[in-house]
């Protein structure tokens, strides 16, 4: 047990760079405090001791304001930063070297008992404040969930889930980036990774203003060539800048 607790002090003065101490992450740090509970309410579920496992997770929820359900399943050097309004349900997976701020759920949709209702993280993941993962499928290893993200079907290894409902970013770094990332990584957040959906609208919006362009130049053309145009409708003028600001 104390061999299994420095383990987790160490790898939280790793990761946080707000750690200042190993006495400061000891009696300050509620995820921590959360996990530790954990496991003495996760071998008493195990055992055969449900209801002194579930007293056991809401005496720590009293004092963490972190819910963890003692059938769930806890992996080594799990970090829970802040971790103020976690909910972890009773059949889920955290795996080894995951990242979960605060006010993350990891739910169920079905209320079929017994069942696999929510959700498994391999190892590395990272979830972001106020994410939440709904179901009983897998998040594969080093992929990051972006905040108050809503997640509701698998996620590839290495990709990462933004919006509402969460969609795919796939974001191909160096072997040096990549290492910094399973070091750190704020939130979920990916540096210099673009959203597929506004690098999609950015090039419409640039394809509808370069077609104007091209249009007001035909139309010149035409009434330069004696054309008659004056039937042409009005149509006022999309103003591209302003346009693409909307969907940074």
């Amino acid at each position: 047990m104390f061999s299994r607790l420095r383990e987790d002090i160490a790898n939280i003065m790793e990761r946080d760079p707000a750690a200042r101490s190993a006495w400061e992450v000891l009696t300050c740090y509620p995820g921590l405090h959360a996990i530790t509970w954990h496991r003495l309410a996760h071998w008493c579920w195990l055992n055969g001791l449900k209801w002194l496992g579930r007293f056991i997770s809401q005496v720590a929820r009293l004092f963490t304001a972190i819910e963890i359900h003692p059938g769930a399943t806890i992996g080594r050097r799990v970090f829970i930063d802040h971790g103020f309004g976690v909910v972890i349900g009773e059949t889920a997976e955290v795996g080894d070297e995951c990242t979960i701020y605060q006010g993350v759920t990891l739910g169920g949709t079905s209320l079929s008992k017994g069942a696999k209702r929510h959700p498994t993280l391999e190892r590395g993941v990272i979830v972001g404040a106020g994410a939440k993962v709904l179901g009983g499928f897998t998040v594969g290893e080093g992929a990051k969930i972006g905040s108050n993200a809503v997640v509701v079907k698998p996620v590839p290894a290495g990709a990462t889930a933004v919006g509402n409902p969460a969609h795919i970013v796939r974001h191909e770094k160096s072997a040096a980036e990549a290492a910094a990332a399973r070091m750190f990584a704020a939130y979920g957040v990916t540096p210099n990774g673009d959203d597929p959906m506004s690098t999609a609208i950015h090039g419409l919006v640039n394809h509808v203003a370069a077609q104007e362009q091209q249009i007001t130049q035909i139309v010149t053309i035409l009434k330069q060539a004696g054309v008659c145009c004056d039937n042409l409708p009005e149509v006022e003028k999309i103003d591209s800048e302003q346009l693409n600001k909307l969907v940074e």
